[in-house]
């Protein structure tokens, strides 16, 4: 029996949903909402009914019998930290959720959307490899500075997906191989997948590893510091720095490698020179995770947005080929990921984690 889904991904002023039958996308659409719109609410758990309704309202209009539905699946949020897989929408889980445990965020919706939908029509609801997984070995956690452990927040939906992907195609299994995965899209997240965990990652966010089209990534701390306490910032504002101002948006005015490579094709020597410096830092990560699997790597697999970008890819196998083969996965597609994810449960490979 074919199982059919309803996918929901949402976005700070967008809902990104699906509708899959199996693994086939019978339609999708990204429901956006103005800014104006979203200002009506004083928090992101005030925007469910608003949200819900214009889900539900698109579906009427394609002529979709919500009824007809097997499983609903919600983008994971800001939960505590958690081993990777697939989760009911528990009641635990969906408190989390609302108040948000780490933090508020659209994704925290995600859930809490599947539930409501879900429990409506009397068919589960899951969420899949939220941000926060957190399957890190201990050692790994620590930083120098005890009041600063490091943490997991990365890019664990697609990192998982590709990673499952590859063994799949391989016919492997997950939990028995060595893969090096590197996501490079707005942020940067480098994981050592080892045995079905990722025992360390570079934080993708605020942390760790190379810059990125956002985000400055590792810094020099010392300097940091001195910036912090300069008195010509507001912690806001070196936040940003790092955050969303930072990488090639710094350096170049750009958060799209498109630009970037339009401006080294065009013979811009700094533009070229920061674009090495990207694939430099990347690499060294990727290193990085070989050592940390004791140099024994079955993949190298790239993925996330940057990955179209074949002048890159090409770069980081010069460099870093001599590790293990690549595998290369453009881009991410979070709905296909999240209903993979519910259809491991529903069919039996996996068993659905209990937060």
């Amino acid at each position: 029996m074919s199982i059919k889904s309803l996918i929901i991904n949402p976005g700070s002023t967008s809902t990104k949903i699906g509708v899959f039958e199996d693994e086939t996308l019978l339609f999708e659409e990204t429901l956006r909402h103005s800014t104006e719109e979203i200002s009506k609410y004083a928090s992101i758990i005030d925007q469910k009914d608003f949200r819900k309704d214009i889900i539900v309202s698109f579906l009427k209009e394609k002529d979709f019998d919500i009824k007809s539905l097997n499983m609903v699946v919600g983008r994971g949020g800001m939960l505590k930290p958690i081993p990777g897989g697939t989760y009911a929408v528990s009641d635990d889980l969906l408190e989390d959720l609302k108040i948000g445990k780490q933090g508020q965020h659209a994704s925290n919706l995600g859930g809490i959307l599947a539930r409501e939908i879900g429990d409506s029509i009397g068919v589960p609801s899951y969420i899949v490899d939220p941000v926060v997984v957190d399957e890190l070995c201990p050692i790994a956690r620590y930083s120098g500075v005890p009041e600063l452990p490091r943490v997991s927040v990365f890019h664990a939906l697609n990192q998982k997906a590709v990673a499952k992907r590859y063994a799949k195609e391989t016919g492997k299994a997950y939990d028995s191989l060595r893969l090096i995965v590197v996501h490079m899209g707005g942020g940067v997240s480098v994981g050592a997948h080892e045995n079905g965990k990722v025992i360390d990652v570079f934080n993708a966010l605020d942390g760790d590893g190379a810059f990125s089209p956002e985000r400055a990534g590792g810094l020099p701390s010392g300097a940091l510091i001195k910036m912090c306490f300069s008195g010509k910032y507001s912690q806001d504002e070196v936040y940003k720095k790092v955050v969303g101002k930072g990488g090639f948006n710094a350096y170049l005015g750009t958060n799209d490698m498109r630009d970037v490579e339009k401006m080294v094709d065009g013979g811009d020597a700094n533009a070229k020179e920061i674009r090495d410096a990207f694939i430099f830092q990347v690499t060294k990560d990727i290193g990085s995770m070989a050592c940390v699997l004791n140099g024994k790597v079955d993949q190298i697999i790239v993925t996330g947005g940057i990955a179209y970008d074949k002048a890159v890819v090409a770069a980081l196998k010069e460099k870093a080929e001599w590790i293990a083969p690549f595998t290369v996965y453009p881009g991410e597609d979070e709905l296909l990921a999240l209903v993979q994810g519910g259809l491991r449960v529903i069919n039996g490979e996996e068993e659905a984690m209990v937060y």
